[in-house]
């Protein structure tokens, strides 16, 4: 009896030290080609230009990743107030598709780390030549089927730097 008591204590701190090794090992190891397709986002914030009352800005995105680095979006994005005190699209001089209204020709970059974490910047056209930056923080989950991004720095086009801004976005791939 003592040896099956002493064979069942050793099956149980085996299976202890088992999950602690495989909880303590916890690492999805993503990288760039954890994201790769299309993503929906649902993007909400605030921009703090200085001197000016806070934006509201409120939109949809859809951005492609192509697993190397590289990412290209299209964006409907409305902010409040405008220079009337209504919502309007945001003036960021993108093209903008004529059939479906989004803003088209958003381009960027992306790092994923092997924690899930990273980083992604979008350049809004004229790319190097006034267009808007948005550099923002990231961390994917469900294996990079959705991503939740926080911006931390937007520089509106024409714009010599970035200004205060709570920008946060969900994103989930098709």
């Amino acid at each position: 009896m003592n040896s099956r008591v002493f064979a069942i204590y050793l099956s149980l701190g085996m299976g202890l030290m088992l999950s602690a090794t495989t909880r303590a090992d916890d690492n999805d190891h993503c990288s760039n080609a954890t994201l790769h397709g299309d993503y929906a986002f649902v993007v909400n914030g605030q921009i703090f230009p200085p001197g000016k009352p806070g934006i509201t800005r409120d939109g949809v995105a859809m951005t492609h990743f192509n697993g190397a680095g590289v990412l290209s979006q299209d964006d409907f994005v409305m902010q409040y107030p405008d220079m009337l005190g209504m919502s309007s699209p945001v003036p960021n001089g993108d093209p903008v598709d004529p059939t479906t209204g989004f803003n088209v020709g958003e381009t960027g970059t992306y790092e994923v780390y092997e924690d899930c974490t990273g980083w992604m910047e979008i350049d809004f056209p004229p790319v190097g030549a006034g267009g808007a930056v948005i550099k923002g923080r990231l961390v994917l989950s469900e294996r990079g089927r959705s991503i939740h991004l926080t911006v931390y720095s937007a520089q509106p086009p024409y714009a010599s730097g970035p200004v205060p801004a709570l920008i946060h976005s969900e994103g989930h791939k098709l």
